[in-house]
């Protein structure tokens, strides 16, 4: 297995500067605001993965049952006839469900190089770790670094045909105009002919999304409470976290379900020199998982210049992967 970390990702200390920046600038914000791309420290990531093991997330167990048991359906969606081409997955995390898709194109003799791209990492050399031995013969070059800069660099390696994955309702992270700009912005960074494979979590009972979100275990609160540690720890932030509360809502009427924290009392937290003053009963606004109608889907997919030429639900009906080709 050839493993290629790309020799261009941020220093260190150039990724704490933006770090430090987009916080300063988040809670100087009204309402104000944390991005929920800086969960993802090392404990943030082991606290996703006991996230994405609870019983009342379905999230995970939904769409791996579309990569598990729809393989090949998948295949014949993402990539006709036998054409070689780079297999890149934004945000790619531990790959649990391109696994089985990435095991079914090596038995079938397809050429393709996986290109993971992350945020995080470490949590790319845990995947290098993994594929390392479960994969040896896949060829895989792992891209650190923000979607849209490794997208270019993954042209510039190879000028092969791109099928993308985007996969675990990341999409729902977005507002809906955001989610509406991501989706032009890729499909400004690919070619014509490209595929993409975006998850979307449907709408469904709210009771079942509600309770995915809010678990009575607490891991989700203290998932959402660890960036508070983290900016403690990497900029030199004084956060008392046991000042703040974690509080989920979701309003099945927008398909909108939101986190926040909120400050317990009138307080102020000093980062990098820079004092940060809350109210008592202050929120930050921490994450928006947004679930989709189908029509919402097609209309993104169309808005943003994509052919839409399939889409696999899991046995369920919650969730739904639909495949998009650049026209």
């Amino acid at each position: 297995m050839n493993i290629q970390l790309d020799p261009q990702s941020k220093t260190e200390k150039n990724a704490v500067d933006h770090f430090r920046s987009d916080v300063l600038n988040g809670l100087q914000n009204t309402p104000k605001k944390l991005s929920s791309k800086y969960f993802y420290d090392k404990i943030g990531d082991h606290l996703f993965q006991e996230i994405m093991a609870m019983p009342s997330y379905y999230l995970t167990r939904c769409e791996l049952d579309i990569f598990k048991n729809k393989t090949d359906k998948l295949i014949d969606l993402l990539i006709p006839g036998n054409e070689s081409f780079d297999l890149i997955e934004l945000g790619a995390g531990d790959a649990i469900k391109s696994t089985y898709l990435l095991e079914q194109l090596i038995r079938k003799g397809i050429d393709f190089t996986y290109m993971p791209i992350d945020i995080s990492g470490n949590i790319l050399s845990i995947l290098h770790k993994k594929l390392s031995n479960q994969l040896p013969k896949m060829k895989i070059t792992c891209l650190e670094g923000d979607y849209f800069e490794m997208l270019q660099k993954a042209a510039s390696l190879s000028d092969r045909r791109k099928v993308v994955l985007f996969l675990g309702s990341n999409i729902g992270n977005m507002t809906p105009e955001e989610a509406e700009d991501f989706c032009l912005h890729l499909n400004s960074n690919l070619s014509t002919k490209d595929r993409v494979l975006v998850g979307f979590d449907l709408k469904k009972n709210p009771h079942i999304i509600l309770e995915a979100y809010n678990d009575k275990e607490g891991i989700t609160a203290s998932f959402n409470l660890n960036l508070l540690t983290r900016i403690n720890n990497e900029l030199g932030g004084n956060f008392d976290v046991k000042q703040f509360q974690h509080y989920q809502t979701y309003d099945p009427v927008t398909g909108a379900c939101r986190s926040f924290l909120i400050s317990l009392i009138s307080q102020d937290v000093m980062i990098d020199n820079t004092k940060i003053s809350f109210e008592e009963n202050e929120l930050i606004d921490m994450e928006i998982s947004q679930k989709f109608s189908p029509e919402n889907i097609r209309e993104l997919g169309e808005k943003s210049g994509f052919t839409i030429t399939g889409e696999i639900k899991d046995a369920k009906k919650w969730f739904l992967d639909s495949i998009w080709q650049v026209k």
